[in-house]
């Protein structure tokens, strides 16, 4: 486990330790890769690809969900199929992560500011382990958290809030407060018993109201005067 830095004390401007992030549809917009991913395999049967804004409702639950609802949407599916295209989708992405992929708009400036104030940074997502470390070291942002947990890091994935445990612990400990874009991360964050807040630009299934969370950011922009003004 981390050991806590002093300098790593938040100011009295942000109430909070930690500042933790799911990865697909809020820190980075995976959309372009996930969909060729899911157009790749998809097209080893004969299916027409999908536009990548048509891929945002399928994402959030893993790549077998992901599949299954893209078989689903393109003709149906059944579990022979679903069974014999998943490692094919996998392969893919795995091969291609980051051709497409980028931090949402506003995110390193806030993260430079979050860091300024003290805070750390930290990610819980329920993307595997070996797409989510590759990736993050591909895009240069992996030095920037302290602690990176993925969905099959500790067996279990959000809405358990065990991973979301694992990350505070492994960031060192303090109060945290978790920014995610779907009922997994909400849910998950309201297990571990931490404060919340939905991104409206992630990969969304429905309103971003449905997901009940504390707060609701539409831009990163917002993000630091949000918590700078977060009640102590």
């Amino acid at each position: 486990m981390a050991s806590r830095n002093p300098n790593s004390i938040p100011s009295s401007s942000i109430p909070f330790d930690i500042v933790g992030f799911d990865l697909d549809g809020t820190l980075i917009d995976t959309s372009g890769d996930l969909a060729a991913a899911v157009n790749y395999a998809i097209g080893t049967i004969g299916r027409p690809p999908f536009p990548v804004t048509a891929i945002h409702p399928f994402v959030g639950k893993g790549a077998k969900i992901m599949l299954q609802r893209a078989l689903d949407a393109s003709g149906g599916y059944d579990d022979a199929t679903l069974t014999a295209l998943l490692p094919i989708l996998l392969d893919y992405y795995e091969q291609n992560l980051a051709l497409h992929s980028l931090p949402y708009p506003g995110l390193m400036a806030a993260m430079d500011a979050l860091a300024a104030h003290g805070v750390k940074l930290a990610i819980c997502t329920n993307k595997a382990e070996r797409f989510t470390i590759p990736l993050m070291h591909q895009l240069g942002l992996s030095e920037r958290f302290a602690s990176i947990i993925a969905g099959d890091t500790v067996g279990v994935s959000k809405p358990d809030p065990a991973p979301i445990h694992e990350m505070i612990a492994r960031a060192g400990g303090g109060r945290t407060i978790f920014i995610g874009d779907t009922i997994n991360d909400i849910a998950g964050a309201k297990n571990a018993g931490i404060a919340n807040v939905a991104v409206s630009f992630g990969f969304l299934d429905g309103p971003v109201e449905n997901l009940a969370a504390d707060a609701v950011i539409h831009h990163f922009d917002e993000l630091v005067p949000l918590l700078e003004g977060w009640p102590a």
